[in-house]
């Protein structure tokens, strides 16, 4: 992408223009939008995501399997205008680079296809930047090095890439969520920012949801129609009221242990039905987060699983984020699907804070 001369003279950034693959509800496209990328649309096979995605990244939502999106149709999206950087973005499900995926890899020849529909779509489109956030385990995989294989298209098309292992604290994110950020440019070199918070520092589940009305669970705050948790039986009842601050169900009498958890395979899993801690970060914020016996999804303090508005804000999704249209009527198992899959806005904010860093070099530094 030629630079117009008198921009660079001044260090004007160019406008950068983005379409997002696998958009869902719009985490990664608000997180760059919230540093002034213009979103020129999304594409994603979720359609109930649309309200979310559109409301609040202001692109345009395309229903469609990336398998038949084609790189012209996309091409059409950017802007031809002159002194405008592309990117083309997206977080291939991550499903089929989950360690039990790989566990089972014989199953399903083709799950691992979105990756490589991706790195087809880049060398139809020829964008100047692209980014891929996913899961480190796609980092381990050596029978089917989908990334390996990505990484080396990249290449092949004359992009500079840069992978790196992201543990979310790092950049300002309350949870303990690790994934694989990769950027490319066909500009040049081009890196991840340096993390902008030390561990004495890290946001906690208190900075973030230590200001919110109590509620009971099953109950919704009057005030705030996402702030509502699911409602537990009477023996989860009994189970969360006798897991103290920071435990789990190995802190349970013998009477409310659930006999998969007696088993020898079930003693593994020691963070289940437990408490989130203050002080710390939250776990991964999962698609069945606000689930008590998902993981460790326990208020601190309330004897509940945390509600939709602590998990969105948990993936540092803001409290104006529109997720519904009518937000009275709310499936806490479909929110708690848009929330768990999507990429934190925050991420997003580093992306593009690293994307304006090295456009900004491209522009100070070329002659």
């Amino acid at each position: 992408m030629p630079l117009n001369k008198a921009d660079k003279r001044r260090g004007r950034l160019p406008k950068i223009e983005v379409v997002d693959l696998f958009c869902g509800i719009g985490g990664l496209s608000y997180g760059l939008k919230s540093a002034g990328f213009d979103i020129r649309a999304g594409f994603d096979l979720d359609q109930t995501c649309q309200f979310a995605y559109e409301t609040n990244t202001g692109g345009r939502f395309f229903y469609k399997d990336i398998k038949d999106v084609t790189g012209n149709e996309i091409k059409k999206l950017f802007s031809r205008k002159k002194n405008t950087i592309h990117v083309l973005a997206g977080c291939a499900p991550c499903q089929p680079f989950s360690s039990y995926a790989f566990k089972m890899k014989d199953k399903d020849p083709n799950k691992y296809d979105l990756l490589y529909e991706f790195g087809r779509l880049v060398e139809e489109i020829d964008p100047d930047i692209v980014t891929m956030e996913n899961v480190t385990q796609i980092l381990n995989f050596k029978s089917k090095p989908v990334l390996k294989d990505f990484v080396k298209k990249l290449e092949s098309l004359g992009y500079f890439v840069d992978v790196n292992r992201v543990f979310c604290p790092d950049y300002g994110i309350p949870q303990t969520r690790k994934r694989l950020v990769l950027l490319a440019s066909k500009l040049g070199l081009i890196n991840l920012i340096s993390p902008t918070h030390k561990k004495n520092k890290y946001v906690t589940v208190r900075d973030v949801i230590g200001d919110l009305t109590p509620i009971a669970a099953g109950e919704i705050d009057k005030t705030d129609p996402l702030h509502r948790s699911t409602a537990l039986t009477p023996i989860n009842l009994k189970r969360i009221k006798a897991t103290p601050y920071g435990g789990s169900w190995h802190d349970w009498p013998e009477e409310l242990i659930l006999e998969c958890h007696k088993k020898k395979e079930g003693k593994t899993y020691g963070s289940v039905y437990g408490r989130m801690e203050w002080d710390k970060p939250s776990p991964t914020m999962t698609t069945q987060c606000t689930g008590l016996g998902n993981g460790r999804f326990g208020h601190p303090e309330q004897d509940r699983a945390i509600s939709i508005r602590e998990a969105a804000l948990l993936q540092t999704f803001p409290k104006s984020y529109k997720f519904f249209q009518d937000e009275s009527a709310v499936s806490i198992t479909i929110a708690s699907r848009y929330i768990g899959n999507a990429v934190p806005p925050r991420l997003g904010e580093v992306i593009a804070q690293s994307i304006i860093n090295h456009v900004k070099s491209v522009i100070y530094d070329e002659k």
